[in-house]
């Protein structure tokens, strides 16, 4: 559990994922589409995989992955951050890590 909160308290938009994961990387690109560079950790390819799976599910996650926290807090799953994104309450959550697109 440790490894998980270090790793996504680390950086703004942390996305926990599967390298095989197709969810995981429709999230990864609307975080890109919103001008958001998520820092993602593939879990297959951490030693620690079972680990991190049993502590994703244990902060509430519903599949281990994709696993999404940003500020350090878990928003969810793909589910909840595309009804984030269609009520309209993703994009002021994540403006404080949009880069600059000057």
């Amino acid at each position: 559990m440790d490894k998980v909160v270090r790793i996504s308290s680390e950086k703004g938009v942390v996305i926990f994922s599967k390298s095989s994961c197709c969810m995981s990387y429709a999230v990864q690109v609307l975080f890109q589409d919103l001008g958001v560079h998520p820092t993602v950790h593939e879990i297959d390819k951490d030693p620690d995989c079972r680990e991190i799976e049993k502590a994703l599910m244990r902060l509430g996650c519903s599949t281990p992955v994709p696993a999404i926290f940003v500020g350090g807090k878990l928003v969810g799953s793909t589910n909840e951050v595309m009804s984030m994104h269609l009520s309209g309450t993703l994009v002021p959550l994540v403006k404080p890590f949009q880069a600059n697109l000057c």
